[in-house]
């Protein structure tokens, strides 16, 4: 190759590299923003917790997730007891059942029950951060790429119409 033809190539190959960056830009940015929110569970409720998520957060977890905006609707767990429950729970002793048998007639399930072994707590806090800053991080090079396009780029309607078509495709193809 000669020093032209590799001159070229390069120059070829940064066109392509600036283009295809400008229009995945919004995307990237918006994986990064509901990629924190995801990192922390601020786009859900969590079992026990009395955090209820605001819409637009679940909604792009949603996006993020299942490429769709819309959230399935969570059944809340169940308030009244069955009738074998209630029963169970006033007289105080397990349900008979044909052909089965219950803890009285087995004394081996009565037996105490075995104890597990106690295994080492992972802290997920450290690593939940590390990838806070890697969203911002991303974020903030998304950012700064698009700057430099429009400082260091001569066509600046080329890469307005790249960011531009970055950010209403997805948005039209996630409401058809």
């Amino acid at each position: 190759m000669t020093r032209s033809s590799s001159h070229t190539l390069l120059r070829g190959v940064r066109l392509l590299h600036l283009y295809l960056g400008v229009f995945i830009a919004p995307a990237l940015m918006f994986f990064a923003f509901t990629g924190a929110l995801q990192t922390f569970s601020l786009h859900e409720t969590t079992r026990g917790s009395s955090y209820k998520p605001p819409a637009w957060a679940v909604t792009l977890g949603q996006i993020h997730k299942k490429q769709t905006p819309v959230v399935p609707v969570r059944r809340p767990p169940p308030t009244a007891t069955s009738d074998a429950t209630a029963r169970v729970a006033e007289e105080g002793a397990a349900p008979q059942h044909e052909g089965r048998r219950t803890r009285e007639a087995n004394p081996a399930a009565q037996s105490a029950p075995q104890a597990a072994p106690e295994v080492a707590k992972h802290h997920p806090l450290p690593l939940k951060i590390f990838f806070l800053i890697v969203s911002i991080g991303l974020f903030l090079s998304t950012l700064t790429g698009i700057y430099m396009s429009y400082k260091y780029m001569r066509n600046r309607v080329v890469v307005t119409t790249l960011l531009i078509l970055g950010a209403v495709i997805p948005v039209v193809l996630t409401f058809v």
